[in-house]
């Protein structure tokens, strides 16, 4: 009875290695016709024979539905057979098919990434760059940075929901978008270049083209990610969530100056200009020659009525950065913060002429001491604010001359 048994089992076996055999030579003949939904469709019965199959027969089924699927362009499908088929012959120490197979997938990745790359850069369809960057790092799943991409043009096109997967993904993975890149000089252009490999540097190096070969790492993307999530939430109303995903990011990296400014703009947008303050104090302690720094510091502190620190704030982002057009506009600012209670003296004291006429000394002088300011703003960065500025201070102090000039510009830049 046992022998008969076995010999049945035997039999079963037998059966199925060659129904495998034939399904497999059926679909490589399909695909060599061109006759992909037939190939697909004899790859189909063969995938329910092949968890039991000999390796040989493994390897050439992963092999034959990869390239089944590739020419009717169901890249996932295919370069998850692909893989398989590398994973697959790398365990068993025989790359029979990989040689044939890996050019494929090469082109596959480079085909898709392209693609979603035009897309994603033409702006139009944000959705549909992130389906196929998400496909890249489907068909290259070391790529992880395709799925980074993903994340990103999900965002542009306001699908949060997938986005924020990816972002959650690409954390749990410790993902930081720091790359390794070989960078040489072209000596043609001086310009300094980076290559796909240290191989292909080599080779340009090599060829005499390009002279000091060396390497850089590009920064970090954990900070542009933390504030890409906490953003997306305050979009979808989740105000605390936005600040505990922020709160999360700074705890893993403290002393991150860029984590320090992306919860400041987070708090910017939230209206916390007394939370926004405190964070951009922190980030003076760690960059303190930082021009634009000080300049936001003054302006929180002028929005909350604190002139004179404002005041001291702007002429530190001046001492920092003497060219600093904003700055001087802003400190012009300060000084005439000091008009307002004059005029409403003024409107107070129109019947008293000699109040009046005080308080118009008065107001002179706040304009002459704010005019250096200006004009120093607008010799930076003339500008249609600057100019009306100081066409009605030119007015007041009554300086014809420059009052009529900068009347004309004003109305040329209208």
């Amino acid at each position: 009875m046992k022998k008969q048994i076995l010999a049945l089992s035997l039999g079963v076996a037998s059966m199925a290695t060659f129904a495998q055999k034939a399904e497999l030579k059926a679909a490589e003949k399909a695909i060599k016709k061109q006759q992909f939904a037939q190939a697909i469709s004899s790859i189909n019965a063969a995938e329910k024979l092949i968890a039991n199959a000999d390796d040989k027969y493994k390897a050439k089924f992963y092999f034959l539905k990869g390239k089944a699927y590739a020419a009717k362009q169901d890249y996932a499908t295919s370069a998850a057979a692909f893989n398989k088929l590398l994973a697959f012959e790398k365990e068993i120490d025989r790359e029979r098919y990989t040689k044939d197979a890996a050019p494929l997938l090469n082109k596959m990745i480079q085909d898709v990434s392209k693609k979603a790359v035009k897309v994603y850069n033409e702006g139009k369809d944000y959705d549909t760059a992130g389906k196929y960057f998400y496909l890249t790092y489907q068909l290259s799943p070391k790529d992880t940075s395709f799925m980074y991409n993903a994340a990103v043009a999900y965002t542009q096109s306001k699908n949060y929901e997938k986005a924020l997967g990816y972002y959650k993904e690409l954390k749990d993975m410790g993902y930081t978008g720091i790359e390794t890149q070989y960078i040489a000089t072209n000596k043609a252009t001086g310009k300094v270049e980076p290559f796909s490999s240290k191989a292909q540097r080599d080779l340009m190096v090599r060829s005499k083209q390009y002279i000091k070969p060396t390497v850089r790492k590009t920064k970090s993307k954990v900070a542009s990610m933390a504030k890409s999530v906490a953003l997306i939430l305050k979009e979808q109303g989740k105000t605390e969530e936005a600040i505990n995903a922020m709160a999360e990011a700074r705890k893993q990296n403290p002393k991150d100056l860029n984590l320090i400014l992306n919860e400041a703009q987070l708090y910017i947008e939230l209206e916390r200009m007394d939370k926004f303050g405190e964070l951009m104090s922190e980030a003076i302690s760690l960059d303190p020659n930082n021009p634009i720094l000080y300049y936001n510091l003054g302006v929180v502190n002028y929005n909350q009525g604190r002139v004179e620190d404002a005041k001291k704030y702007y002429e530190k982002a001046i001492e920092l950065k003497p060219d600093y057009s904003d700055a001087y506009m802003n400190l012009a600012v300060t000084v005439l913060d000091k008009d307002k209670k004059i005029v409403e003296e003024m409107n107070k004291n129109l019947s008293n002429f000699k109040k009046y006429d005080q308080l118009a000394l008065q107001q002179k002088e706040v304009y002459k001491e704010a005019l250096p300011f200006l004009e120093k703003a607008d010799s930076l960065n003339r500008n249609i604010d600057t100019v009306k500025t100081l066409m009605n201070i030119y007015e007041v102090l009554e300086m014809s001359d420059k009052a009529k000039e900068f009347r004309d510009l004003y109305k040329s830049m209208r």
